[in-house]
């Protein structure tokens, strides 16, 4: 009987945690570490949109990279002055570091002066990138 506790215990906290990551994933968020940190075009290899910058750090073999990047593509053609920047994490691993990239995609919003004003980690929905953006403007 208390092997079933156990069982059923792990199954429960396990479930929870999908739940809860599942929800955390894709979403747009201020992080208060990236206050203050700016990118200019000579680092991210690009010239900075005229209103905003979408910078997406992937890798070859990530499904969701390019799902990210169709959705990025579109919002940065809907949005008059927005630029998407795709940057391979492994070619640019002093970057990865300096800016704390853990998993990709991961999406930085810049402003036009190349400041981060947002980040999500994993595919983001088109919605929120959009909603993103009304704050880099």
């Amino acid at each position: 009987m208390t092997g079933l506790m156990v069982c059923v215990a792990v199954l429960a906290v396990a479930s929870a945690y999908g739940v809860v990551h599942r929800r955390r994933s894709g979403r747009v968020r201020v992080r208060g570490r990236d206050e203050g940190q700016r990118l200019g075009a000579d680092r991210l290899g690009g010239a900075l949109g005229e209103r905003a910058t979408l910078v997406q750090f992937s890798s070859a073999f990530c499904a969701p990279c390019r799902a990210t990047r169709r959705i990025l593509g579109e919002v940065a053609d809907l949005v008059p002055g927005v630029t998407h920047i795709e940057i391979d994490a492994e070619a640019h691993l002093d970057l990865v570091r300096e800016l704390a990239v853990l998993k990709t995609p991961t999406v930085l919003v810049l402003d036009a002066d190349g400041h981060v004003v947002r980040r999500a980690t994993g595919q983001p929905r088109k919605a929120d990138v959009i909603a993103a953006l009304g704050e880099a403007v």
